[in-house]
């Protein structure tokens, strides 16, 4: 079984896509930010949140920034499928 370059980027991205989801529901309850795992996800989704965050100002109480993550990892999934299956890579 060969795993594809367009494979491995589009289950690349579906596990960020979760990361972000676990985030999302960890920041809904209240948990010790310094557990180790509690840390990793925030210090891996972070940078990324903070980007959005630059350009999608929390309004009020709630972040829109993983929405948005959410919906241009999923368009880049897309993409990633289309441009490589066409030239199977």
């Amino acid at each position: 079984m060969t795993i594809s370059l367009a494979d491995l980027l589009y289950w690349a991205i579906e596990v960020y896509i979760y990361i972000i989801i676990i985030r999302i529901i960890l920041s809904l309850i209240k948990i010790n930010p310094y557990q180790p795992g509690v840390r990793f996800i925030f210090e891996i989704t972070e940078p990324v949140l903070g980007f959005f965050r630059r350009y999608i100002p929390p309004m009020g109480m709630f972040d829109f920034s993983p929405i948005a993550l959410f919906l241009v990892l999923k368009v880049l999934q897309m993409l990633v499928l289309r441009l490589f299956s066409g030239i199977g890579i």
